[in-house]
């Protein structure tokens, strides 16, 4: 019942999306960088320009049907992604259970996605600055498999490593599905798209 309660409540107020990503260009294609991907491609879907600069982040407004939504690429580093989010919530009055956080997970296989209603941050950096921030994880996430390196790859050198050409089409997939999952969320609730997309 509780998250019956929780989607009514994520459905009615405005959203704000957030994908996580490090600014400078040597980390565009990335797989640390997919959450910037993903909100590149949401913004596409939704038509909602990313443009304005505020707090060290880049964001637009617009609407998706009758709900006002934001998106926002904060333009600190990974483990500073907290901060400029807090300050843009707070400026607009967002709520946490309101701000969908997209971002990459070596824990899950490469190119599946994963839905999470709340939570902790499983170890990734932007999450955990992002429940300091706020204090608290009660926001949901869509979390993007980048997998595990192999035995002979840093997890560093693999999560800030170019996504390779052979992985390119399992990406593309991915990121659409992500922005499917995104809409799918704002539109029906959480409960709703975790049953659509945690597929194992």
């Amino acid at each position: 019942m509780e998250d019956n309660n929780n989607s009514i409540k994520q459905g009615h107020g405005p959203w704000l999306i957030a994908g996580l990503g490090n600014p400078d260009n040597q980390y565009e294609h990335t797989r640390h960088n997919i959450g910037f991907m993903v909100a590149d491609r949401i913004s596409e879907k939704f038509g909602i320009l990313v443009d304005r600069n505020k707090f060290k982040l880049l964001y637009g407004k617009g609407k998706t049907g009758l709900r006002i939504v934001f998106i926002a690429k904060p333009m600190a580093y990974m483990n500073l992604s907290g901060p400029p989010l807090k300050k843009l919530s707070a400026y607009f009055d967002l709520a946490p259970e309101c701000m969908l956080v997209i971002h990459d997970d070596i824990d899950i296989e490469l190119g599946k996605i994963k839905i999470k209603a709340k939570g902790g941050h499983g170890g990734h950096n932007g999450v955990r600055s992002i429940i300091e921030a706020f204090g608290c994880g009660d926001f949901p996430r869509i979390r993007i498999g980048i997998g595990r390196p192999d035995s002979e790859k840093s997890v560093t050198g693999h999560v800030l490593g170019s996504i390779l050409e052979d992985e390119k089409l399992i990406y593309t997939q991915a990121i659409e599905n992500a922005a499917d999952a995104a809409a799918t969320i704002i539109d029906s609730g959480i409960a709703y798209a975790m049953n659509r997309f945690n597929k194992a």
